[in-house]
C-alpha cells in the first residue's frame, strides 16, 4: 500500500521544518511513501488591466514560478533524494489552502504537511491566516509543524 503525503513548502525556516517532519515520517513509513511538495505563490488571476500589463504579468508570473522551483523545489528535493525518499515538487499559483487541499484529493493523499503560519497582523486578525485556513477546510488530516 503506498501512502502519499503533501508538504507545503515556501524556503522559510518554517517551511524547512515542515519538510523535515514530512522526511521523518516518509522515513518511517519506508519506500512506499512519496512526499509532493508545493510551492503555492499566492496570485490572483483576476486583474482589470491593458493588454500590455497583462503581457507583463504573464512574464512575471514565468519569472515567479522559475525562481520558486529553483529556490525551494529542487534543493529540496535534492536533499530527499540523497537520502533515499521518493517525491516530487511543483509550483502552483492561487490561494495556498485550496490548492494544497485540491492537491491532496487528487492524489489520494493520506495527509498535508505544513508550517505553522507566519502571518501576525490585521490582515491575520481579519481574513484568517493559509495554515488556519487549511485546517478547517482539508479534506485530508493537516499535520502543523510549530
Amino acid at each position: 500500500m503506498s501512502a502519499t503525503i503533501i508538504v507545503g513548502v515556501d524556503g522559510s525556516e518554517a517551511g524547512n521544518r515542515a519538510l523535515s517532519y514530512a522526511k521523518r515520517l516518509a522515513t518511517l513509513i519506508g519506500s512506499e511513501c512519496e512526499l509532493q511538495l508545493i510551492c503555492v505563490v499566492e496570485w490572483s488571476p483576476y486583474t482589470f488591466q491593458t493588454t500590455e500589463e497583462n503581457a507583463l504579468r504573464k512574464k512575471q508570473k514565468h519569472i515567479e514560478t522559475q525562481n520558486a522551483q529553483d529556490r525551494v523545489i529542487n534543493p529540496a528535493l535534492e536533499s530527499l533524494k540523497d537520502a533515499g525518499i521518493k517525491a516530487s515538487g511543483a509550483v502552483k499559483f492561487g490561494k495556498a489552502a485550496t490548492i494544497l487541499n485540491n492537491i491532496a484529493v487528487e492524489n489520494n493523499a493520506e495527509q498535508i504537511v505544513v508550517a505553522r503560519s507566519t502571518e501576525q497582523g490585521l490582515s491575520a486578525r481579519v481574513f484568517g491566516s493559509v495554515t488556519a485556513s487549511l485546517v478547517m477546510s482539508a479534506s485530508v488530516p493537516v499535520t502543523v509543524v510549530s
